[in-house]
């Protein structure tokens, strides 16, 4: 690895130029996985699924939570996107522990790239995942009458929060896999953190129903954010409790200093 501090200003250019490339080359060989075994992203969708056809349906029913002049199954459904996007990236590490495995996390860290092209790419990758998820539960929205907003902008604004948000999460499980170092611990950690992310947020219920303890929790959770900028872009007259500027702020603070970490990390894994 070149070190920036000790390089001339021609060769920190020549880096940055580079810098790009070696992110793309990552990412790409990390989403050619995915065209090999295409059935993962519809096994990972089961769930989320599940969860807006019996849960979503039931509750709207019930009336038990309220939600103000949304429908219940209309504002669970950017939760239950947020769900999937959590759920797949939080196990994206354990990808980086079959590589040790299998030796090649020894021979990217002897390659001239950035520790940090090797997090971005994996974390692009995982962006690209998070996208099929959100056609996937797009889909079953609309089949079940979720209002969802069809403008251009509000789509490409669900689209960058899933990507944030997934790249996000797939770098902090990074970081896990980086401390844990075996396949056993990664799986028992990963399975401790998703549930206490996902109920620790406003996905399922509004931040005004839990007691104050866990509303604070709840504000320190990324994922919170992430389902308040998809329920204000997702359906129709949804809004943002935060504002979009905090919710997109937050999932960029994050990614950065997930990435940060994970590199900095990164060649533990190795040992």
């Amino acid at each position: 690895m070149r070190s920036l501090a000790s390089a001339t200003p021609r060769a920190v250019w020549s880096d940055l130029i580079g810098f790009g490339p070696q992110v793309a080359a990552i990412a790409r060989a990390e989403l050619l996985k995915l065209r090999r075994d295409p059935t993962e992203v519809f096994t990972r969708s089961v769930q989320p699924i599940l969860w807006l056809l019996v849960f979503g349906q039931v509750f709207t029913r019930v009336r038990a939570i309220p939600t103000g002049s949304l429908r219940y199954l209309d504002f669970m459904a950017p939760g239950v996107l947020a769900q999937s996007v959590l759920f797949t990236a939080i196990f994206y590490g354990i990808a980086i522990i079959w590589e040790r495995d299998l030796g090649i996390v020894h021979k990217m860290l002897v390659s001239p790239a950035f520790r940090s092209a090797l997090v971005l790419g994996k974390a692009a990758s995982a962006a690209v995942r998070g996208l099929s998820q959100t056609v996937i539960i797009y889909l079953v929205a609309l089949l079940l009458g979720v209002r969802v907003r069809a403008d251009p902008l509000a789509i490409a604004g669900v689209l960058v929060a899933v990507s944030l948000g997934a790249a996000a999460f797939a770098t902090f499980s990074l970081v896990i896999a980086c401390i844990v170092k075996t396949r056993e611990r990664f799986m028992g950690i990963g399975q401790v953190l998703t549930m206490p992310l996902f109920f620790a947020s406003n996905a399922i219920y509004p931040l005004e129903m839990m007691p104050g303890w866990l509303q604070a929790v709840a504000r320190a959770n990324p994922l919170t954010y992430l389902v308040d900028a998809l329920r204000a872009l997702m359906v129709q007259g949804g809004a943002s409790a935060f504002g979009l500027a905090a919710d997109f702020g937050v999932q960029v603070l994050a990614l950065l200093v997930f990435v940060a970490i994970a590199a900095g990390l990164y060649p533990s894994v190795a040992t």
